[in-house]
């Protein structure tokens, strides 16, 4: 099965990096083909077009979006259900196919499911902090509570690696999600969980 995924980040940005690894974890039979649009402005406004080229050649098209965009405006609060509004305004005005796209925001961001697994994250910063000790990691019970997962991210790396080691979400990222070994904590999220059913059928 062919399956078409719309992201808001460079054509090999971190989001299709983790999704896509993710994806063939999930089945790897899926034939992963995606296209991105630079933020998430622009795949709220232009989804319906990519979607509709998209569907032309695959099953169906699925949506991967960031509740909250790269640049966090300080007291602006973003709205999935407004998110979920604009997109099908842009796909309704390319008439396609509801059926056949799905939707996917995650909450907050990207690393709320790379945190979700404390294990995975020791085993990425093990190597990089040879040969001293990583440190305990915090375990999230609810990752879709963490509140600014990459700048919870990033600290864990400066408090392991010291200051001049930043977690590069394009570096790190994809390092990070090969070390989750199984869905057992990831799938304590909620968008997660509708990730794998919308790609794969899979109910966590």
């Amino acid at each position: 099965m062919k399956i078409g995924f719309i992201f808001e980040c460079g054509p090999d940005g971190p989001d299709v990096q983790v999704c896509r690894h993710l994806v063939h974890k999930l089945d790897p039979t899926i034939e992963f083909v995606s296209s991105t649009l630079d933020n998430k402005k622009k795949l709220l406004e232009d989804s319906g077009a990519i979607a509709k080229v998209l569907l032309d050649e695959c099953e169906k098209v699925i949506i991967v979006w960031d509740l909250y965009p790269a640049w966090r405006e300080k007291g602006i609060k973003p709205c999935r259900h407004e998110d979920r509004l604009a997109i099908f305004q842009s796909l309704q005005a390319e008439n396609v196919d509801f059926n056949r796209v799905f939707l996917v925001c995650i909450q907050e961001e990207l690393e709320a499911w790379l945190l979700a697994d404390n294990r995975a994250v020791k085993a990425m910063l093990e190597p990089l902090k040879h040969p001293h000790p990583v440190s305990r990691i915090l375990r999230f019970p609810n990752p879709d509570r963490i509140h600014d997962p990459k700048t919870r991210l990033t600290k864990i790396f400066t408090q392991e690696l010291g200051t001049g080691r930043r977690y590069v979400d394009y570096q790190h990222a994809i390092k990070l999600v090969r070390e989750i070994s199984n869905f057992a904590k990831i799938r304590r999220s909620d968008s997660f969980r509708r990730f794998a059913l919308k790609v794969a059928g899979v109910e966590l």
